[in-house]
């Protein structure tokens, strides 16, 4: 049994929370993934995995042997590297998952940037808005706005984005311009419901340094930030978001900004990645990199 890859596998397997899919990911056999955990349970003589018909879970054993597998193979990765130009020549495949607005204005059109500078790395791109579980989905890094509330992840801030109220002209047009806190419950507004929650999230105003939320009515909800902004074109009512998402409709008049003396708070941007993948090369030029776009940009979010 080769220890080194069993230990690959077991982690693969307990991320996946499946024997397939780690054998996908692996590019095994899935019977390969099978019987390499059976030699690694007989070798320890405890068992790791609790196998139901629907996912596989760690046994207490398990979950023991995990972290300390995470840590010795992050540990391995960072002594190989200070002995090799793995610095210099990071290899591998490397998952991301970038909020899909931010990717698609910013990130992805600068990829080719990165991998010319590290043509040893295959990147693999995932976007959404949805929380990622890291460790279980198997993905290195993500970038993200918003508050963050999962202190197990190390995160690293690299920008803020101006917020803004808008709605469109032909909207302002028909239902007036609301100059005041006090007009916005005769607006409508379209609403941003959570993809975890199903709740929509409150309208937020900065009011002499505190933050004051307020509820909208609306006749439209989405989960979305271009069926957001898509929304609010349609004449569904009031929006928040990053000034960016609607800069080009700004600029057009097709839509206008409202309350400026209220902006929202500004929206932080951030790349979060597990601590037991902190020390991995790929990772950790990647960081660099987006840290470093993320600023040349830094203009575009604050306009």
């Amino acid at each position: 049994m080769d220890k080194f890859q069993a230990m690959q596998v077991f982690i693969a397997v307990v991320e996946q929370s499946s024997f397939t899919r780690a054998a996908e990911q692996l590019q095994m056999p899935r019977a390969s993934v099978t019987l390499s955990i059976k030699q690694l349970e007989t070798h320890l003589g405890t068992r790791l995995l609790q196998r139901t018909t629907r996912q596989v879970n760690t046994t207490a054993d398990g979950d023991a042997y995990y972290q300390r597998c995470v840590r010795l193979l992050a540990d391995l990765e960072e002594t190989e590297s200070a002995f090799s130009h793995s610095l210099l020549n990071p290899r591998g495949k490397l998952r991301i998952n970038l909020q899909g607005s931010l990717g698609k204005s910013f990130v992805v059109p600068a990829l080719p940037g990165f991998s010319a500078k590290y043509p040893l790395i295959e990147l693999e791109v995932g976007m959404s808005d949805r929380l990622v579980d890291l460790v279980r989905e198997g993905v290195d890094c993500v970038l993200r706005g918003g508050e963050l509330r999962d202190s197990s992840m190390i995160a690293r801030r690299v920008a803020l984005m101006t917020q803004i109220t808008c709605a469109s002209s032909a909207y302002l047009q028909k239902h007036g311009v609301p100059i005041t806190l006090d007009d916005l419950p005769a607006h409508l507004a379209v609403n941003y419901f959570s993809s975890q929650t199903g709740r929509n999230m409150d309208f937020e105003f900065v009011i002499g340094g505190k933050t004051q939320t307020l509820p909208l009515k609306g006749q439209l909800a989405v989960n979305d930030v271009d069926a957001y902004v898509a929304g609010a074109e349609a004449g569904y009512g009031l929006i928040q978001l990053p000034r960016f998402h609607v800069a080009a409709q700004l600029a057009a008049g097709s839509m206008q900004e409202v309350l400026p003396e209220l902006r929202p708070p500004p929206m932080p941007v951030s790349i979060l990645y597990p601590h037991h993948r902190q020390l991995s090369p790929r990772v950790r030029v990647f960081v660099e990199w987006l840290t470093e776009l993320m600023q040349k940009h830094a203009d575009k979010f604050k306009a």
